[in-house]
């Protein structure tokens, strides 16, 4: 059965300019750079979680499944839980040095401790 174009286009001022695309909300996911050019930042965490300290890994540029795989590599790595979202790893506890040298064997040259 055919899906109709109109359904997407609610609530959209008409538009005179043919080059014109309408913007459905969806966003193209950007390619995993290779891990030689990841710049990734370790800190420790502890504002608006009860005190307790994270090790927060930011600055990964890529898919999420890739994200989440890494993530779940440091999680296991060093025993502990965690998240992967938006761009960010949470690792529970401190593990800032355990991590730069996980992450620098593993070939992320650039990652540094902040």
């Amino acid at each position: 059965m055919k899906q109709n174009e109109w359904k997407e286009r609610l609530n959209v001022v008409y538009s005179t300019n043919p080059d014109f695309q309408y913007d459905n909300g969806e966003t193209a996911e950007a390619d995993t750079l290779p891990k030689e050019k990841q710049a990734l930042r370790v800190l420790l965490d502890k504002r608006n979680r009860g005190g307790k300290k994270v090790t927060l890994i930011t600055g990964f540029t890529g898919k999420e499944e890739d994200l989440q795989y890494l993530g779940k590599w440091l999680k296991t790595k060093c025993g502990v839980g965690g998240s992967a979202k938006e761009g960010e790893i949470i690792i529970q506890g401190d593990f800032r040095n355990r991590i730069l040298e996980l992450l620098q064997k593993e070939g992320y040259l650039k990652t540094k401790i902040i």
